[in-house]
């Protein structure tokens, strides 16, 4: 599968309807992200039940200022509308295929657990107003 352009359009609706979303964040004058560009389209022909998307940061500030992204590329990967992983840096093939592995692999029930067990604890700490 290429890899999708994603926008403020149709960026929520991309990581809401599909299990799994690995998004570049890039600029077309970036050199790194240049030469990750292939790196993630070799990726995204292996990997059939991954989305991969790439957000133009120079057409999408608002969606990169939205994650904070303050140095391209960024990698971003979503499973289940979870950031699993952000770094930023280009990646050699082997480590963006660990990054996939480790993803699939996780435990996602386990990951929704503790993200709600962490909101709830934020919650009634802002109730009893500590």
């Amino acid at each position: 599968m290429a890899t999708i352009a994603l926008t403020k359009d149709n960026f929520e609706q991309v990581v809401n309807g599909n299990d799994m979303v690995l998004v570049d964040f890039w600029a077309p004058w970036c050199g790194p992200c240049k030469g990750f560009a292939p790196v993630f389209e070799a990726s995204s022909e292996k990997h059939a039940d991954i989305v991969f998307g790439k957000v133009n940061t120079d057409d999408e500030q608002d969606l990169a200022a939205s994650f904070n992204i303050r140095s391209i590329p960024t990698l971003m990967f979503f499973r289940e509308k979870v950031i699993l992983f952000s770094q930023a840096g280009a990646l050699p093939g082997s480590a963006l295929e660990q990054i996939i592995t480790q993803g699939r692999e996780l435990d996602m029930a386990m990951v929704h657990k503790e993200i709600a067990e962490r909101e709830a604890g934020a919650q009634q700490a802002s109730v009893e107003g500590k």
